[in-house]
């Protein structure tokens, strides 16, 4: 695979592997599996977080994905894997639903630790912001007027510093956010610097042909602070796919357990879908493969988290990697979404 540089200093594989369905709909001996072939095939950066396995997230299943990923560690030792991991947020499953503080992220840090079975986290993210967010379908509404600037910088450095004691003890290496905006980024980035603490080098935002919030300030932002998108949903949670057309629902879906896939479930979705599909019909390319290789197309720098719920299905995915796309297809996509924008 071709390998890709974060931050200055950590060389990893251009494509993620996501796990958020460990746990869940992927049982142990599956999740394993995966984590073969993935790496087998040349992947060696994973993604995973506290709060998964997802669909749905409950209490009760906190840290599942972590520990999954930890037995097969335990079995074949780590085998060169660089981990990403995450904090919840406010209102999340973890610690009562507690905002994220500098003593919060040193008690996650050690608990991921454990269940990973392993001494070293290589980009420690912050799932959402405490002010909250606009990702998932929040931009139609967002409204920032609440928010408390001074308050949140006093959050930003309170995290910094212990995100700085836990790098100085070799727990962590880089720092990353999640569902962030341009804002957000760049004071992160500018408290860092002040206080020496880790810089952010990674965004985890969703980003697919269906959805492009980050295509305007976000791009300008990454190239010019060196910040790489991790996108999640490449897929648009499976709609890219072409498995929900003509309104099927697949038994073991993730759709067959969240009817509205977090607000993607729109009247439109089907449609737009169907114009991607016809594109890909029409250059002869799998329209799985066209939705991952276009991320690589992106004029800023970007690496999709694919995931699956089968080892059949990575399979699928993986055979794709590398998949070339004609300029004209290209150009086809970016008409089609000028017509056909945010379906959901």
């Amino acid at each position: 695979m071709k390998r890709r540089m974060i931050g200055g200093a950590l060389e990893v594989s251009d494509w993620c592997f996501g796990t958020m369905t460990f746990g869940n709909q992927t049982d142990e001996a599956e999740a394993h599996r995966q984590l073969s072939r993935a790496r087998d095939f040349g992947l060696d950066f994973l993604d995973t977080a506290e709060m998964y396995p997802v669909a749905p997230v409950t209490p009760e299943t906190l840290g599942r994905t972590e520990e999954y990923i930890g037995t097969w560690i335990a079995k074949y030792g780590r085998q060169g894997w660089k981990i990403a991991t995450k904090i919840t947020g406010e209102g999340g499953v973890a610690r009562d639903g507690a905002p994220i503080d500098g003593a919060a992220v040193r008690a996650a840090v050690e608990e991921s630790l454990r269940r990973l079975q392993t001494d070293h986290i290589d980009i420690y993210q912050f799932h959402w912001p405490n002010r909250g967010a606009y990702s998932f379908r929040q931009n139609w509404r967002f409204d920032p007027s609440g928010q408390d600037t001074a308050k949140t910088l006093a959050h930003m450095d309170d995290c910094l510093q212990a995100l700085k004691a836990l790098r100085e003890e070799g727990k962590i290496g880089q720092f990353g956010l999640s569902n962030e905006s341009a804002w957000g980024t760049i004071r992160w980035i500018d408290r860092a610097e002040v206080l020496g603490a880790p810089r952010v080098v990674t965004v985890q935002n969703e980003y697919s042909l269906l959805c492009r919030l980050w295509d305007t300030d976000m791009a300008e932002m990454s190239i010019h602070e060196g910040v790489t998108l991790l996108s999640y949903s490449p897929l648009a949670a499976g709609f890219l796919t072409g498995k929900y057309q003509g309104g099927k629902v697949p038994e073991g879906s993730r759709k067959s357990r969240q009817a509205e896939l977090g607000g993607r479930a729109s009247e439109r979705v089907l449609d737009v879908v169907e114009v991607y599909m016809e594109i890909a019909r029409r250059h002869g390319v799998d329209p799985v493969h066209m939705a991952l290789n276009w991320q690589g197309t992106r004029p800023f720098p970007v690496m999709p988290i694919i995931g699956a719920t089968t080892d059949a299905q990575l399979q699928h995915i993986l055979e794709g990697y590398g998949t070339e796309l004609s300029p004209e297809l290209i150009e086809e996509i970016e008409v089609a979404h000028k017509r056909n924008p945010m379906p959901f």
